[in-house]
């Protein structure tokens, strides 16, 4: 090409694991036994509710332009549902319904990272998260973080690398790569630090629903200053409708939704549609079903991985992650998990997608997917690396 691309390119890094899937796509091809531990995606198909709400809004035509901010239906409706669930006044003015939670986070972005701003975050997370701050020419700060702080942010943290530059916080409760939360009076905390500050607090709550040893919360309770993403995708199994939200202070609405108009006009209007049926009893009974049926398979899986020899350092208490620790069998992970692929035919994420600290130690193992591949791929592990050589000892 004769013309240059972007500089921001050069700091925005592809899925390392793609190149794993894409192997993993060619053994399939050749007729290979793949089970996929790697995908952030719910098995189950979206429910019969949001179906024919969907159905019902394509016979009426109902397929127009919505209002940049959303339906005013669904924004009701997500505001009654943090007041059934958590007893928090959200007013649906406050709420931005957006194209999917990576649409929520481009707008939260776009509204508040300035040229060489500093937003921190946790050393491991979402690499998305730290790409969108890059895209609008912000500079994300990524602070270590190990077991002994649940794989997250403390309000010390936040405190010891707060600079001039700093602009607020990304956190996410729970997390991905992790499954970990962050524990509430720490969050509490955090908050007030950067608040202190003049500093934003934004929490990414996309796995809220799927929290199995506490009910879950959010961090809304803490203020109407803080700003939360959530999505459909996860919880309400509506990966591909890309449909999201976005909760912001209420001086913050005019530009969020003079962004919106400009960046999107609006999130899909059947997606809309078929969203109000998430929040029906028939639905929630689905949904509640399906979260334990994940809590199932996560209580299985963590004392099977560990059984293998992985450690699992911290218990995730959401989401469908496990976050494992591989330094019994290999140096690299992401090496490991080419072999692992090659040599069992399963798939599972390296750690270097989701940051640098400590990140040749770890393998993402996501439990979206029945039990029955679970228990097969725990047995392809097991009996690989049974007779597989250990790892040399470090000399003394």
């Amino acid at each position: 090409m004769r013309f240059p691309l972007a500089h921001r390119l050069d700091e925005i890094e592809p899925f390392h694991v793609m190149e794993v899937i894409k192997r993993a796509s060619d053994l399939e091809k050749a007729g290979r036994s793949v089970i996929h531990l790697s995908i952030g995606e719910p098995d189950f198909p979206t429910a019969q509710p949001v179906l024919d709400a969907a159905a019902t809004a394509l016979q009426h035509g109902a397929m127009r332009y919505t209002h940049a901010t959303g339906l005013p239906a669904l924004r009701d409706a997500i505001s009654s549902h943090y007041q059934r669930l958590f007893g928090l006044n959200v007013p649906a003015e406050r709420i931005v319904i957006t194209a999917g939670a990576s649409g929520a986070l481009l707008l939260a972005c776009a509204a508040l990272i300035g040229r060489d701003a500093e937003v921190l975050m946790p050393d491991p997370s979402y690499p998305c998260n730290r790409h969108f701050v890059v895209a609008f020419e912000g500079r994300a700060t990524m602070i270590p973080c190990s077991p002994v702080e649940r794989f997250q942010l403390t309000a010390a943290m936040v405190r010891a690398h707060w600079s001039e530059r700093t602009a607020g916080v990304l956190l996410a409760s729970p997390s991905n790569p992790t499954g970990t939360s962050i524990l509430a009076d720490e969050l509490s905390a955090i908050a007030d630090v950067t608040r202190e500050r003049g500093g934003f607090t934004l929490v990414d709550e996309i796995y809220q629903g799927l929290s199995y040893d506490a009910p879950p919360a959010s961090a809304l309770a803490l203020g109407e200053d803080i700003i939360v993403i959530n999505s459909f995708s996860k919880y309400f199994n509506m990966t591909g409708w890309r449909l999201g939200w976005l909760v912001v202070p209420p001086a913050m609405l005019s530009a969020v939704e003079k962004l919106a108009q400009n960046m999107f006009i609006c999130a899909s209007s059947v997606a809309q549609q078929a969203a109000l049926a998430c929040f029906s009893p028939q639905a929630t009974e689905i949904f509640e079903a399906r979260k334990e049926e994940f809590r199932r398979r996560r209580d299985y899986l963590v004392p099977a991985l560990c059984q293998l020899g992985f450690g699992v350092p911290v218990l995730p208490d959401g989401a469908f992650y496990i976050y494992a620790d591989c330094s019994r069998f290999t140096h690299d992970a992401d090496a490991f998990a080419r072999e692992l692929l090659e040599a069992t035919g399963v798939v599972m994420v390296p750690g270097l997608d989701f940051g640098e600290h400590a990140a040749h130690c770890y393998l993402r193992v996501s439990y979206a997917t029945s039990m029955e591949h679970l228990a097969e791929a725990v047995e392809r592990l097991g009996r690989y690396l049974a007779a597989r050589a250990p790892l040399p000892r470090p000399a003394r």
